[in-house]
């Protein structure tokens, strides 16, 4: 009886697990050709130190690194951009979310969007319902339109609240509960939703130490790599070099492997 449990148990799992690999929802099979990014400071580039380390350009380079053909993204971030007319300091801020969409994101038709919004509304103190409200229409008119993978960005992780007034209404507190109602919109919308705040671990050493609102180069490389984990967890095209590559791949650890055993043995003759 113990050995027919020890044998039952294995291919019990192997049919879960079989199950939930069959469940697993792939969002986009083919490799992604035309991608725009829109949102605020952090989106254009904050404080990187040279357009290729921002987040966005980071993110670009790991898609190509998986993909067979590069795709084009279109960073269409802008300082101080909030989402709606409806936000507070609308006065102060650059053309809203709400009104540039249909320019700056459909018309390009792409199959990958990165909506990027939350900080700036946050430190303007806009109302969290209104913002929501604005924020839902657009994702659900752009996934409409285009067809697009949506990933919802939310608002990084900063340290200089009691600065750059008048946008110096949040705390990581009202930030924390903002991101929170971003994941909820993510799941009602049906896209998907990067967590770049908990990626940056609430480490200061990943934000700008000037201005501490926008993230540093490594804060930006956290970004881009939480981005990219989320695409590439629910999107199958991206490993269209990884399975192309297979075909030809050559076998290089043996090699390695032999030379490790070699010099340990050397080691133990000694």
């Amino acid at each position: 009886m113990v050995w027919m449990r020890f044998v039952s148990v294995p291919c019990i799992v192997g049919v879960m697990t079989g199950s939930i690999y069959a469940d697993k929802r792939d969002y986009r099979s083919q490799p992604f050709r035309k991608a725009v990014a829109i949102g605020d400071s952090v989106t254009a580039g904050g404080t990187a130190l040279s357009p290729e380390q921002s987040w966005v350009s980071l993110l670009t380079g790991l898609i190509n690194e998986s993909q067979m053909k590069p795709v084009e993204i279109v960073n269409n971030g802008i300082g101080a951009n909030l989402i709606s007319p409806r936000s507070t300091l609308y006065d102060k801020s650059q053309k809203p979310a709400l009104e540039r969409y249909p320019e700056h994101v459909i018309a390009y038709r792409p199959d990958l969007v990165l909506i990027a919004y939350g900080l700036g509304d946050a430190l303007a103190g806009s109302p969290l319902a209104p913002f929501l409200e604005d924020l839902r229409h657009m994702v659900l008119d752009i996934k409409k339109q285009t067809g697009a993978v949506i990933v919802i960005v939310n608002a990084c992780f900063m340290t200089a609240f009691d600065r750059h007034e008048p946008f110096n209404r949040a705390s990581v507190a009202s930030i924390e509960g903002s991101n929170a109602a971003l994941r909820s919109l993510a799941e009602e919308c049906d896209v998907l939703y990067a967590d770049v705040f908990i990626a940056q671990g609430m480490a200061p050493w990943t934000v700008d130490p000037v201005d501490g609102v926008h993230p540093n180069n490594l804060g930006h490389r956290l970004i881009a790599n939480r981005v990219f984990e989320t695409l590439a967890q629910n999107c199958s095209g991206l490993s269209e070099k990884a399975l192309e590559l297979r075909k030809t791949f050559k076998p290089w650890r043996p090699t390695r492997e032999k030379q490790i055993q070699r010099e340990f043995f050397k080691k133990q003759q000694k």
